[in-house]
């Protein structure tokens, strides 16, 4: 398997953390966010990967370099404007008939070996991975009839949504329908594929799943990476004691 990582953002969300830095190298208890992917895709036998830069990517090559650090080869695709979340990926060269796409700022658990699996037994053209969100209206809503009386009335409500995670595997089909040089994101990238009727797989997640896109879910990633990191410390101690060092890595 080969990903490709989407870090060409200006994360204009998440400021003022992303003022000085691109949203890829934002520190999640302690590292840069991109260095817990990389650690993550290697864990899932991915060896190679691609990044796409454009705002502030000369830190980021600057940063991960070719990889050697992470033993992970790192290559680099570089816009010379600002192209979306997809288009981008049309510039990469070599990439295989099936490959994965993840953004630069998502912390998750997500099996992608099983990920790629799927998709490719399905035979999509896109496999989206889905996680079940709720989200809090912090408003009372209500509903009300032709005459204005009102029927319906909740207390700022909670909604499930299923969004997409922001980890894909494509086929390279979907390049058919990328114009060359023009902006082109994941939105309409999707409407593109159902208006033509291609096959779009969803692969539901409910395992763990932050994306750090807005200030508050980054503080939530650093509290949850810093219990993750407490355990995993607390199991290796355990383990040392009673002989087991070679347990983990």
């Amino acid at each position: 398997m080969r990903a490709v990582i989407l870090a060409g953002g200006m994360g204009t969300r998440l400021k003022p953390y992303t003022i000085t830095l691109p949203k890829p190298l934002v520190p999640v208890a302690g590292e840069p966010i991109m260095k817990h992917l990389l650690k993550n895709l290697k864990r899932e036998g991915i060896k190679e990967v691609y990044i796409c830069v454009n705002h502030m990517g000369d830190l980021i090559s600057a940063y991960f370099g070719n990889g050697s650090e992470q033993d992970i080869k790192i290559n680099y695709s570089y816009e010379n404007e600002p192209l979306g979340t997809v288009a981008p990926i049309k510039l990469v060269k070599g990439l295989p008939e099936d490959f994965v796409v993840i953004n630069g700022d998502v912390l998750t658990d997500l099996s992608i070996e099983n990920l790629f699996k799927d998709h490719k037994k399905s035979g999509a053209i896109l496999t989206v991975a889905t996680y079940q969100r709720k989200e809090k209206i912090d408003y009372g809503v209500l509903k009300f009839d032709s005459d204005n009386q009102i029927n319906y009335f909740v207390e700022k409500p909670k909604y499930l949504f299923d969004v997409s995670m922001g980890v894909y595997v494509f086929n390279k089909k979907i390049f058919d329908y990328v114009p060359d040089n023009k902006h082109f994101g994941f939105d309409d990238l999707m409407e593109v594929l159902l208006e033509n009727g291609e096959k779009i797989q969803a692969y539901p997640h409910d395992g763990y799943w932050m994306d750090i896109g807005r200030p508050e879910d980054y503080e939530q990633a650093n509290i949850d990476m810093l219990e993750h990191l407490a355990k995993v410390e607390n199991i290796v101690e355990k383990d040392v004691k009673n002989g087991l060092e070679d347990t983990f890595i």
